[in-house]
């Protein structure tokens, strides 16, 4: 069967399954909506808004953010060093994309709940 799409590039293919893989993992994205909404964060800020996230978890995730250009970390030369991170125009704009996703899930809460309980109810009696 023929596609009505016009074929991709790989490349686009790939960072789109990447990026999918990494936002789609619960720190990503909780930590694009801390930085979205606190703006410039210190590296323990955003840790504490994070609930039940290590600081090696920390520590990985804002690595593969700065990696991937969706935020941008600031070193101070103060003593004890601080560390600052932002999120960039890009994760912004990755951030306003998700936001999508809360939305729908606001508008459908009680839909997907009920479909929940529903096929649960089911398997019970199964």
């Amino acid at each position: 069967m023929e596609s009505d799409y016009p074929p991709t590039d790989p490349r686009v293919d790939a960072l789109v399954n990447e990026l999918i893989g990494r936002v789609a993992d619960k720190w990503t994205l909780l930590i694009l909506e801390v930085l979205e909404e606190g703006g410039v964060l210190r590296f323990t800020q955003i840790g504490r808004a994070v609930p039940g996230i290590s600081q090696k978890m920390l520590t990985q995730t804002l690595r593969a953010m700065e990696r991937d250009g969706l935020v941008t970390r600031t070193i101070h030369p103060v003593i004890p060093p601080r560390v600052d991170y932002e999120l960039t125009p890009l994760g912004h704009s990755l951030s306003a994309a998700f936001c999508g996703v809360w939305q729908w899930a606001e508008a459908h809460l009680e839909e997907v709940e009920g479909a929940r309980s529903r096929f649960d109810a089911a398997k019970v009696s199964d």
